[in-house]
This record gives C-alpha cells, sequence and structure tokens, in this order.
C-alpha cells in the first residue's frame, strides 16, 4: 500500500475567488474578446499529472476562438450554454448547450459564437508530450 506523504499533492480545492480571470483578445487569432477564467494549471497540480489545464470562458456574440492545431496536447469543449460554430479538422458542427468535442494531436479546431448570446464553454487539456 502506498503512503500519503510519498506524494506531492492528493487533492485540489480552489475557492473562486482565487480563479485568475482576465480579459483574452484574439484568442488563437480569433476575433473579440473572451473572459477567461484559468479554473486550474499545470503548476498547480502533481508532477506527472497528465491534466494541463481546465478553463472557464465566456465568448460573447461574435467573437471566436481561431482555428489552430495542436501538436502534443488533448482538448475538449463542453459547451455549458449559448450556441456557436466548432470547425474541427476543417468541417463545420453547429454546437450548442450540452455538445462535447475533442481535438487530439495532429488535429485543429476553432470556435465562433454564432448566436446571439453569451457561448459559455469549459475547455479541458491534457498533456500528451509525456511519453
Amino acid at each position: 500500500m502506498l503512503k500519503k506523504d510519498s506524494f506531492m499533492k492528493t487533492t485540489l480545492f480552489k475557492k473562486k475567488t482565487s480563479v485568475k480571470t482576465e480579459k483574452l483578445a484574439n484568442c488563437h487569432n480569433g476575433v473579440g474578446v473572451l473572459d477567461f477564467r484559468c479554473l486550474v494549471e499545470k503548476g498547480e497540480l502533481p508532477n506527472g499529472c497528465l491534466l494541463k489545464y481546465i478553463h472557464d470562458d465566456i465568448l460573447p456574440p461574435k467573437t471566436s476562438i481561431g482555428n489552430h492545431p495542436h501538436y502534443n496536447c488533448e482538448e475538449y469543449y463542453y459547451i455549458l450554454s449559448g450556441e456557436g460554430t466548432m470547425i474541427l479538422d476543417d468541417q463545420e458542427y453547429k454546437v450548442a448547450s450540452g455538445d462535447f468535442t475533442g481535438v487530439f494531436p495532429g488535429g485543429s479546431h476553432g470556435l465562433m459564437n454564432s448566436g446571439t448570446a453569451d457561448l459559455r464553454i469549459i475547455v479541458i487539456g491534457i498533456d500528451r508530450s509525456i511519453p
């Protein structure tokens, strides 16, 4: 049995007030300014953890995350509210609340808020650069 003290971190808890927030302009050469909330990032996680980050992002109408490739990272989007157009490997998909997308190393994606309300997404990044 492993001893608990043999690990650097075994749990994580963050209060809403400790979440880093910022305005992010032209994300991946997209259009407009999105509200970026970094719920967790690599430096807060134990060594060897494959989770790279989790974001809670809000894209106002007509705001986009530009189409971009992924090389050493998987990235998942869970649509919390709103609607938009997701590009996955140059193919367009309409997305709305409850939809889920993923891009894997070698793939590309982008997202446009094509609706009239804010588009809110949870973004989860998994590090694939670790062998």
